[in-house]
């Protein structure tokens, strides 16, 4: 659940555990950010605890490039200043950012790898969810691996690799494919949301270019499930 589809009543549950910073440089940041966070901090005043709020306590200058679902852990990556904000921006806009997540679904996936194209739209009567729609959606592609079938616990591990960062994109996809992912409350079943105490989904690696070198620098975070 990103900050845009949080409404004024949602209070988010305190987040105990902390941000930690992977690398820092006077342009940018790189964290890994914990599930249970806000990227942003919300409309209501309750709901001010946020990887931004957090981080402008010791960097005041620090801007959010992108941000993650509520329930989502793992790479994000922060500028500490407008020009890099800017062109890191425009690296996500122009797809030369590449980014994968690990994932546990429900169920077992037939497949080992494919690609789910399904456009994606936002529609204000079934708010918070998104939904897939040929007609007004906007393109949205993940191609996805299976790491590993969980016969025992009815669970495929998955790496998604997004070529388009669309709300709620991967969680939808996996919808689509017929497998939510564990701890989805939007887009899951009632078993699928028990199965599991958050969302299982985690940015694990993150490639870019320095914004002012041009050098191409690539991040990892291992999942913590």
């Amino acid at each position: 659940m990103s900050l845009s589809q949080i409404s004024d009543d949602f209070v988010a549950p305190k987040c105990e555990q902390q941000i930690k910073i992977l690398y820092r440089e006077k342009r940018f940041l790189v964290i890994d950010k914990p599930s249970g966070l806000l990227s942003l901090s919300g409309k209501n005043p309750l709901n001010q605890d946020s990887v931004h709020f957090r981080l402008t306590q010791e960097f005041p200058s620090a801007m959010m490039v992108h941000r993650l679902d509520l329930g989502t852990s793992g790479l994000m990556l922060v500028a500490l200043d407008k020009p890099s904000n800017a062109n890191l921006a425009g690296q996500f806009s122009a797809r030369s950012i590449s980014k994968t997540y690990m994932s546990l679904l429900d169920g077992l996936l037939n497949d080992d790898e494919g690609q789910v194209d399904a456009p994606i739209a936002k529609d204000a009567s079934i708010f918070p969810r998104v939904n897939i729609c040929a007609k007004h959606g906007k393109q949205a592609y993940s191609d996805y691996r299976v790491i590993e079938r969980l016969t025992d616990a009815l669970a495929t591990r998955v790496r998604f690799s997004p070529s388009t960062g669309r709300t709620h994109q991967l969680r939808v996809h996996s919808q689509h494919l017929g497998h939510p992912i564990l701890g989805c409350d939007l887009y899951g079943t009632k078993r699928s949301y028990q199965a599991a105490s958050r969302l299982m989904l985690h940015a694990e690696s993150l490639a870019f270019n320095h914004p002012t070198s041009g050098q191409r620098m690539l991040f990892e975070c291992a999942s913590p499930f």
